[in-house]
């Protein structure tokens, strides 16, 4: 009997071994390829998209504030959660590699006579079939909630088909993958497979896992080209500050890896739920119906005291109370419920959706929504938080129970309306003035939907106050802008404050609390250090 035909010794056991992990995390890495094209080509998320969306809506907001401060921020989360479930993508090929080879060489020393194409054997054909259906199954459990997700805009039911069939097929390529890899390096007749060296084959298919790799990290160079890292976060405030913000300046805040770039000839705005005609609109036909121009002034929710998570803008759309009594609302509807083709989700009730103020906008500025912005169309809710705002809104749902969005199942909320906020935004006080000069003191304030009938500035931390100009008053659904010359009489150091009453003559609270849950409260104020 030949060396080669005796059991397995631990030596070749130990190079079968080798030679699994190498095939997996090969056939691995192209299954990251797999998806990456998915993404660039078909706008289909990937499950490092996905798995995020996920648990970010089973973490409590406690632990997603504890875990967006320990990474140091929402982007450096993202690419944490991110390259973690690329990682974990390829452990998983590595060990599912492992076994193969361990349950292949076995059924070819038992049973020699019974290989069937690239060396495999059918032990080895029932591993891969539970291998990728088992994959598939666990990832359809675990992600069902979110593979309604479309960066290129499909609606809802559309995006949840193609998301698993496109699953099933980069794991299909994976399992296949791996068959052909394992063969390549094994490539002997079967009663010697169990024995082949990691030799030049070896060389070959870890040169072909060499280019796969390249071609991945081209396609994640370019897909972090159009990430939201470089302006996820971004704030408008200081000396420039104008009434309407320019659109690649207003703030931004997103979920989002890679935000959708929707296809409007694909894209559709579905009106479901408790309706008696439900309808979905194309873009052309949304856009002819009779429309609005509008300015509002939107705020995130985690905008500090002080902060520039707020700009203002003038808005183009169709009110959302004309789409909703064409489809014709049922008794006892709730809530309405908004989805964004990127799995994002929000409510409010069914009173605001009525409002005339509530639109479903498509131009902002006097030109079409940018991505960022929500292309091809949005929500504008006038009075709550941008939370509520949706971008890239393609279904609407009217509900009768109390459904819980996106960010309000972390624990957000449940008061989403903006309370009152003035803010300092020029000069910058960070050098020492000069005693008797005068400071033209500047900055905004925000009601919600309230509008603002007066500011006030304080040279002494609330003592005593003054009050400001309005230069620019705004309306009920925007930010004013207020300007204030302030002489400070004597060197010393000043607090200063900036307080705002609302238009229904409700003066903002002096409170302090951050922004978790409801929003953050309190009186904005700096220091300003005077010199003789």
């Amino acid at each position: 009997m030949m060396e080669n035909d005796l059991p397995l010794t631990e030596m070749r056991r130990g190079k079968n071994i080798a030679v699994g992990l190498l095939a997996g995390f090969v056939a691995a890495l192209l299954l990251t390829l797999c998806l990456l094209l998915l993404c660039n080509l078909f706008g289909v998320p990937t499950p490092s998209e996905l798995v995020g969306d996920r648990l970010a809506t089973a973490l409590s907001v406690e632990t997603f504030i504890k875990l967006l401060t320990q990474a140091g921020g929402y982007n450096h989360l993202k690419q944490i959660g991110f390259g973690s479930v690329v990682a974990g993508q390829l452990v998983v090929g590595a060990l599912g590699g492992l076994l193969y080879a361990l349950i292949v060489a076995r059924g070819r020393v038992r049973h020699s006579a019974r290989t069937l194409p690239c060396g495999t054997n059918r032990g080895g054909l029932v591993f891969i079939i539970s291998f990728v259906g088992g994959l598939w199954l666990a990832t359809l459990l675990l992600l069902w909630p979110v593979l309604g997700t479309s960066y290129h805009g499909r609606p809802p039911g559309q995006a949840t088909v193609i998301t698993a069939l496109a699953l099933l097929f980069a794991y299909t390529v994976c399992g296949l993958a791996l068959i052909v890899c394992y063969g390549l390096i094994t490539n002997r007749a079967p009663a010697h497979a169990a024995a082949a060296p990691v030799g030049r084959r070896a060389v070959l298919v870890g040169g072909v896992g060499v280019v796969i790799a390249l071609a991945a990290g081209a396609l994640l160079r370019r897909l972090y080209g159009l990430a939201t890292f470089s302006y996820d976060g971004t704030q408008y405030k200081g000396a420039d500050v104008q009434f309407v913000t320019p659109a690649d300046r207003f703030y931004v805040v997103t979920k989002n890896v890679i935000d959708p770039h929707a296809d409007r000839d694909i894209w559709r705005l579905e009106i479901g739920g408790m309706v008696d005609r439900p309808r979905s609109y194309t873009f052309a036909e949304l856009a002819a119906l009779p429309a609005v121009t509008q300015e509002t002034t939107l705020m995130c929710i985690s905008n500090e005291v002080g902060g520039g998570l707020m700009s203002n803008a003038v808005w183009k759309g169709v009110p959302l109370r004309s789409l909703l009594e064409a489809a014709g609302p049922q008794a006892g509807v709730r809530e309405v419920l908004l989805h964004g083709v990127d799995n994002y989700s929000d409510t409010f009730a069914l009173e605001y959706a009525l409002d005339p103020t509530t639109l479903v906008v498509y131009e902002m500025n006097g030109a079409p929504l940018a991505h960022r912005h929500g292309y091809p169309v949005r929500v504008i809710v006038p009075g709550l938080f941008g939370e509520k705002n949706v971008k890239w809104i393609t279904r609407i749902e009217l509900v009768a129970a109390d459904v819980k969005g996106f960010y309000e199942q972390q624990g957000w909320g449940p008061d989403f309306v903006i309370p009152t906020h003035a803010r300092f935004d020029a000069p910058d006080l960070s050098a020492p003035i000069f005693a008797g000069t005068t400071v033209p003191l500047k900055g905004v304030a925000f009601a919600g939907k309230r509008g603002i009938s007066k500011v006030e500035v304080s040279p002494d931390d609330g003592k005593t106050w003054q009050v400001a100009q309005l230069n620019t008053p705004g309306t009920k659904l925007t930010w004013a802008l207020w300007h204030y010359d302030w002489q400070p009489p004597q060197a010393g150091e000043y607090k200063l404050a900036v307080c705002a009453t609302d238009g229904e003559g409700a003066l903002q609270t002096a409170a302090e609390r951050g922004t978790v849950p409801h929003g953050a409260t309190g009186y904005h104020k700096v220091i300003a250090r005077v010199i003789a």
